[in-house]
């Protein structure tokens, strides 16, 4: 798998990152444990969790793992914080820093490779929110920093903030729902974020799933849609504007010979200031068949097409 840096940082990340959001929940640690080892042989580096994600499994299982299957030297590791279990957002200097600790403790490391910043909490100064960050990567535990669903500005704000005094951590990375059903951060967020000199990390490229073309037809006993805890998720990119992107999407892959996955994956992993999409799969073959993606380049053509079917009037806010 090819590399990129992240952002204008030193950091070089697999320009496909491992999500590992239903670890613990919807992939017991037996399939998460062949999709890491599969994720690692195809040259996949970038791995993603969070402190809430499944109440704490997901890291627990990918630390595990790391001691377990496979050497952590060879992968980069990221996490994030600023959500209380109960959901209420925390951006507070102690909540941080205690999560942070949390989160190291779960994983059974010393430090990761990137530590974000979940959701802007308006509640607390962002000030008092980047000292977190500084302190975390002054500590040795991070190595770099980032944030996770910001609006434009306060990419903007907190990107001119660190930037403002020497020896601040610099923000390296924004990660975002990006994909074809979902094009309004082009607006406003995605200028920001390459003004930052940080890397794009999109989760959801696949449009929660609709973009393989799976519910064209009605929703699968098994998908997601499916699954009560997801149905939400899943349901506001089950309308008629969103089948016409996807039915485009089928179109391209017959043409190609390729599936419908493959064409959304590489239509995003392509946009400008993208480092890594973080894709997640609940089965081992769900992954193989997204790492499938690898060598494939959309013909200009296409992506023109592409993006003439989902410009930023018709995706979905």
């Amino acid at each position: 798998m090819k590399e990129r840096h992240l952002g204008r940082s030193g950091l070089l990340v697999s320009r496909l990152g491992l999500g590992t959001m239903t670890w613990g929940q919807d992939t017991e640690p037996d399939e998460a444990a062949s999709q890491l080892v599969a994720f690692v042989e195809a040259g996949g580096t970038l791995v993603d969790t969070a402190d809430v994600y499944t109440e704490g499994d997901s890291e627990r299982i990918l630390g595990h793992l790391l001691r377990e299957m496979v050497d952590r030297d060879d992968l980069v590791i990221a996490t994030k914080a600023a959500i209380r279990p109960n959901g209420r957002y925390d951006g507070s200097r102690r909540h941080l820093l205690r999560a942070l600790d949390a989160s190291l403790d779960r994983l059974d490391l010393e430090y990761v490779d990137l530590w974000q910043l979940h959701v802007y909490d308006p509640a607390t100064p962002l000030e008092e929110t980047l000292s977190a960050l500084d302190e975390a990567v002054a500590s040795g535990r991070t190595r770099y920093v980032g944030v996770s669903n910001y609006a434009g500005w306060q990419v903007a704000k907190a990107a001119a903030w660190q930037r403002a005094w020497p020896g601040r951590a610099p923000v390296v990375a924004a990660q975002l729902e990006y994909s074809l059903l979902r094009r309004d951060i082009e607006r406003e967020v995605v200028p920001a974020v390459l003004d930052a000199g940080a890397g794009l990390l999109p989760w959801s490229p696949l449009g929660r799933g609709v973009l393989t073309g799976k519910y064209r037809t009605g929703i699968p006993a098994g998908s997601r849609a499916a699954a009560s805890h997801f149905a939400d998720f899943v349901q506001p990119y089950l309308d008629e504007e969103c089948a016409r992107i996807v039915e485009s999407v089928v179109t391209a892959a017959e043409g190609l010979g390729v599936s419908p996955l493959s064409v959304a994956l590489t239509w995003v992993r392509d946009r400008p200031g993208v480092a890594a999409p973080i894709v997640g799969a609940r089965t081992a073959a769900q992954l193989a068949a997204i790492l499938e993606s690898e060598d494939l380049t959309l013909p200009g053509e296409i992506r023109s097409a592409l993006d003439d079917v989902s410009d930023m009037a018709a995706a979905h806010p």
